[in-house]
C-alpha cells in the first residue's frame, strides 16, 4: 500500500473509532467518589493532569485505569471503585485537555492523542508514588493503545495489562510486533463482537502477536471500549478483569477496617 491510501486508511479507522467510541453522559459514582480522593500530577512536559485514587492506603499492587478518546475518567469510577474493594489501589485521570469537570476533575493542556502515552507514563510513575510496588494497566480504546506503548517501555515492568477495544493504530499511535514482542507481562484482549470500530479484528492481530501469556475474549456486544462495562456482557468483563489483575498482580492487600 501507498504512503497516501495508508494515510486515507488510517484517516478513516480514527473516524470510525471517534464515533463508535462516542460515550453517553453518566453521572458519576456519588460512593464510589466519596472514597476515593482528588489528586493532580505533571507529565515530563509539564502539563498538569488531574486523577481520583480508590482503594487502601496499604495497598501492594495497584491498577491505573486510561480512558477513551472521547470518554473522560469518570467512565472507570464505578470499575475502580470495585476494584478498591478487592484491595488495589487505583488511579483514574483525564489525559490532558479533558475537562469533566466536578468530581471528574479537569486536566491542563490541549486534547493530543499522539500525548497519550506520555500522559499515561505520568500517571504510572504518580501511583508508584503512592507506594504501589506492583502495577497493571487498563486502558479503554485510546488507553489500551497507549498502554501497551508504556508497557513495551516501562523500565520496572507492568505484570499485568488488560486492554478493552485497543485499535493498533490511532492517528500517530500504532502498536507493531516489535512493540507487542517488547511487552512481556500477561495481556488480556477483550472486545466487543458488533463493535464497529473492528476492535475484535484487532484483538485477533494482536493477541497473535505478543508473547505468552495472552487472552482473548471477544464479548457478544456491540459496545466500545469502556462503554462494554456498562453491556449486556458487563459483568461478565469485569468479571474477566479483576480475574486477570487477581492473577498476575498478587499480593494484594486486606482493605483495613
Amino acid at each position: 500500500m501507498g504512503v497516501a491510501p495508508r494515510l486515507r486508511s488510517i484517516a478513516a479507522i480514527a473516524v470510525i473509532l471517534l464515533a463508535a467510541c462516542t460515550e453517553p453522559s453518566s453521572s458519576t459514582n456519588s460512593a464510589a467518589v466519596a472514597a476515593s480522593r482528588a489528586v493532580s500530577f505533571k507529565t515530563s512536559d509539564g502539563v498538569e493532569l488531574s486523577g481520583r485514587i480508590f482503594g487502601p492506603q496499604n495497598a501492594a499492587s495497584g491498577v491505573v485505569l486510561a480512558h477513551t478518546l472521547s470518554g473522560d475518567q469518570t467512565k472507570w469510577f464505578g470499575f475502580a471503585d470495585r476494584l478498591a474493594d478487592d484491595g488495589y489501589r487505583v488511579l483514574t485521570f483525564d489525559f490532558r485537555g479533558y475537562c469533566p469537570g466536578g468530581d471528574g476533575g479537569c486536566s491542563g493542556g490541549s486534547k493530543d492523542v499522539n500525548a497519550a502515552p506520555t500522559d499515561l507514563t505520568a500517571a504510572v510513575q504518580s501511583l508508584r508514588g503512592e507506594g504501589v510496588g506492583r502495577l497493571g494497566i487498563a486502558g479503554a480504546s485510546m488507553g489500551g493503545t497507549a498502554a501497551l506503548l508504556v508497557a513495551s517501555e516501562d523500565a520496572e515492568g507492568i505484570p499485568a495489562v488488560v486492554l478493552l477495544s485497543a485499535p493498533q493504530v490511532l492517528y500517530g499511535l500504532e502498536v507493531g510486533p516489535e512493540v507487542l514482542q517488547t511487552v512481556t507481562g500477561a495481556k488480556l484482549y477483550i472486545a466487543g463482537l458488533g463493535d464497529p470500530a473492528g476492535a475484535a479484528a484487532a484483538a485477533d492481530a494482536m493477541a497473535a502477536l505478543g508473547p505468552q501469556p495472552v487472552r482473548e475474549e471477544i464479548v457478544t456486544a456491540d459496545e466500545h471500549g469502556t462503554a462494554l462495562l456498562n453491556s449486556t456482557s458487563g459483568e461478565h468483563v469485569q468479571e474477566l478483569m479483576e480475574q486477570w489483575f487477581g492473577r498476575y498482580l498478587a499480593p494484594k492487600a486486606t482493605p483495613s477496617n
